[in-house]
């Protein structure tokens, strides 16, 4: 799944991308208010982590922007600005969720997690009904009651798939929310994933709309 990390310290963003990417998530690093703005403007993430302090357009105003033209990205800021007040005014500008740094990265991760339940109307970490289901916190997928270990690129099409039970994905719509900025992605690479995937779950899990795009059932 992809994130938006909008960080301008460097040492914290390059070590949050690091481990985000080492947690299997494919995190797209920027550094001032206006790349967000831009950033998140292309679509795509699947959570934003959003620091307040930054160069050229506070994050505050990013989030206010964001929210105004529509768009319910979950956005969990990460902050050193510890004051009440502070907290208040990010959740009513539609913040899903409020870190205080220093953090731990594991419960980074659960927060994470947490504010993507709500979005897709979860309550728990199992995300997809019937016989296909996706657990967030294990990052597994459940065929008929039985578990099966995925990929992290497999785990991030399914979520994308299984979010929209029923609705056609792109071949770009699916390159977006697996691959980051500057990654090479080759012709067939959705291909070759739904192939190695189908031989996981079955042949029907995930179906080809011809000259459109993938789909898994309503």
């Amino acid at each position: 799944m992809r994130v938006l990390l909008v960080e301008d310290d460097e040492m914290i963003g390059r070590s949050l991308k690091q481990a985000l990417e080492g947690a299997g998530w494919s995190a797209d690093w920027v550094r001032d208010g206006e790349l967000a703005q831009s950033a998140l403007g292309d679509g795509g993430y699947t959570c934003v982590l959003l620091d307040l302090g930054l160069p050229r357009q506070d994050g505050t105003e990013v989030l206010r922007r964001a929210r105004e033209r529509g768009d319910a990205t979950p956005v969990l800021v990460l902050t050193a600005r510890d004051g009440l007040d502070d907290r208040i005014h990010s959740l009513d500008l539609g913040a899903d969720d409020y870190l205080l740094k220093p953090f731990e990265f594991r419960e980074l991760l659960a927060r994470m997690r947490a504010v993507v339940r709500r979005r897709d109307g979860a309550a728990h970490s199992l995300v997809g009904s019937g016989s296909l289901q996706l657990d967030l916190t294990t990052r597994e997928v459940v065929v008929n009651g039985a578990r099966e270990a995925l990929t992290a690129r497999e785990f991030a099409l399914l979520h994308a798939l299984l979010e929209r039970p029923g609705a056609i994905l792109s071949r770009e719509q699916l390159e977006n929310r697996i691959y980051g900025w500057g990654e090479e992605v080759t012709s067939n690479a959705i291909d070759v994933l739904i192939h190695g995937m189908r031989r996981k779950l079955g042949a029907d899990a995930i179906r080809n709309v011809r000259g459109l795009g993938w789909r898994v059932a309503a």
